[in-house]
């Protein structure tokens, strides 16, 4: 769940509505999963799309149409991106290592000061 208490993983939009919300035909999306771009959740009768979906698509669509990025390129963009989250991930758990080391070390520096008094 993000910050508002959002999970923008769980699947909720059908086809139709993610085609509605995109303004592009159900045929695209179908492609962009052929393709591997976006993977929504499968039941039996329907395609189920989470918010992340939409936003990744949302992403692919300017990428495409705007900024002209073939569907090779839309690729790399999306595989560099995430890559790129990860390594922020990775960096951001670091830092809390590290600053719970120098709290830690702090900590221990005054208990021993506040021993040699």
């Amino acid at each position: 769940m993000n910050r508002s208490g959002k999970d923008k993983t769980r699947p909720i939009y059908m086809i139709s509505v993610v085609c509605d919300m995109l303004h592009v035909h159900p045929q695209t999306l179908r492609l962009y999963e052929k393709e591997g771009l976006v993977h929504p959740i499968r039941t039996k009768k329907h395609r189920l799309y989470s918010e992340n979906d939409v936003e990744r698509l949302n992403l692919i669509l300017q990428l495409t149409r705007e900024m002209g990025v073939n569907k090779a390129g839309v690729d790399i963009i999306l595989r560099m991106r995430h890559r790129l989250e990860v390594m922020q991930l990775e960096m951001e758990e670091m830092m809390r290592h590290f600053e719970d080391d120098m709290r830690n070390d702090f900590r221990e520096r005054i208990r021993k000061a506040l021993k040699e008094e």
